[in-house]
């Protein structure tokens, strides 16, 4: 197998400038997602009223759910920005909201300076994230879409969580560095600020790779009929309401299963089960190291076997071992690593092909905005709540949240079996 897919290889060259410059803002919008749920255990208290440390990091995951709210929204606005005006611009202008947010934030001044402006302006700079994550994730996933020959969709795929688990990995690697080289009171004081700093640099980096990528063929071809379409959103419904319910199915155990392992199981690892905080970010961050280096085999194994195969093994063992799994979140940097490399590792059946699978359940002229209203509320609810949810769990069962994330999986598992097989399709 091996030997073909290099000869496969030989025969076509990466654009590997062109599919890092459409992922690297992916990258971006995950780096700063992920520094918030991360970090949010040091920078609680400097935005709401101190005396109450549970309480306060409450609200901050309150803040960090409710900017998730925010997501459909960006993700029609800027879905139907992209269908009738172009992947690129598009894509330029959600980097430019997530850079800016991430700045906001790394400079923003404390409840003790400014009283209630402070969460105000963090939930201000949230919101413009959350916009700007809402149109990202499905422009960047319709631009690799369109640009992929169709038997190679699923290896360009790859290249979109390629970037996403980099960032995550480095926003991994510097909560270690930071928890290695910085005491509590240091990360409490001014060392959370340094990674939303460092995710305004990233945002130049991102503008420049963008600024030389060219609109797809697809989108040129089709952009005058996806400017006659009327209630474009309602549309979706009516003409593909298999493609939403599709798209709904598998994102409820995607999103899940990008915020238990990414951030949600970090905090809950030191909070609840006092694990110690640099085991936890060891931990994550070789089981980032994995869930990366799996994403093309993976993309490639799909366009070679098929989609749906990849993603029953994923949904079905993620059923069967999350609650086991949940059972090693404890001190100690074995049991770590088995939960993150075992979690991780499946997650990237799915990951691997997610942009492929997505592109090709809407037309072109409707596939910014298919996938940028459906995917984002589903993300909405399932994945801005999740770390509000293992938090108020934990004061109730330590292994509830762990069900209710297999019950999700035996419900994609479902969904997938119904999925038509969509490798090597050509793209409406």
């Amino acid at each position: 197998m091996a030997e073909v897919l290099a000869g496969t290889e030989a025969r076509h060259r990466l654009p590997v400038r062109k599919l890092v410059a459409a992922s690297v803002g992916n990258a971006l919008e995950w780096f700063d997602w992920t520094i918030y749920a991360t970090f949010s255990i040091y920078f609680a208290g400097a935005f709401f009223p101190s005396g109450n440390e549970t309480l306060a990091l409450i609200n901050t995951f309150a803040t960090y759910a409710l900017a998730f709210f925010f997501r459909p929204l960006g993700g029609i606005l800027l879905g139907r920005f992209a269908d009738v005006r172009g992947r690129k611009p598009a894509m330029i202008l959600t980097l430019v909201l997530m850079a800016g947010g991430s700045v906001a934030i790394g400079v923003l001044p404390t409840f003790h300076q400014v009283g209630w402006l402070a969460p105000i302006l963090l939930l201000l700079a949230r919101i413009a994230q959350g916009l700007s994550l809402g149109g990202e994730v499905s422009n960047a996933s319709a631009y690799l879409g369109e640009i992929a020959p169709p038997e190679r969709r699923g290896r360009y795929s790859a290249f979109f969580y390629i970037s996403t688990g980099s960032a995550v990995l480095i926003a991994s690697v510097l909560g270690f560095v930071l928890a290695r080289t910085l005491d509590k009171a240091q990360l409490t004081s001014f060392g959370w600020r340094i990674p939303f700093l460092l995710g305004g640099v990233f945002g130049l980096i991102g503008l420049w790779l963008r600024r030389s990528l060219a609109e797809t063929e697809l989108f040129e071809q089709n952009k005058k009929r996806a400017r006659r379409v009327e209630r474009p959103l309602l549309t979706t419904i009516r003409r593909h309401p298999k493609a939403v319910g599709r798209l709904v199915g598998l994102s409820m155990l995607s999103t899940l299963s990008y915020y238990t392992f990414f951030s949600a199981l970090s905090s809950f690892a030191v909070k609840t089960r006092k694990a110690a905080d640099v085991d936890v970010f060891l931990a994550l961050s070789i089981g980032t190291a994995l869930f990366v280096a799996l994403q093309y085999p993976l993309g490639a194994l799909a366009d070679r076997f098929g989609r749906k195969p990849q993603l029953l093994v994923w949904a079905g063992a993620t059923a069967v071992l999350i609650v086991p799994l949940s059972t090693l979140v404890r001190p100690g940097l074995g049991g770590l690593l088995v939960v993150f490399c075992a979690g991780l590792g499946l997650y990237s059946a799915m990951t691997a092909i997610a942009p492929a699978i997505m592109s090709e359940l809407f037309p072109t002229e409707l596939r910014g905005l298919g996938i940028g209203a459906w995917y984002n509320l589903t993300v909405a609810v399932f994945g801005g709540t999740a770390p509000l949810v293992i938090t108020l769990f934990a004061k109730t069962s330590s292994t509830l949240y762990f069900w209710y994330v297999a019950a999700v999986a035996v419900l994609a598992f479902l969904v997938i079996l119904r999925l038509p097989e969509t490798r090597g399709s050509e793209l409406g």
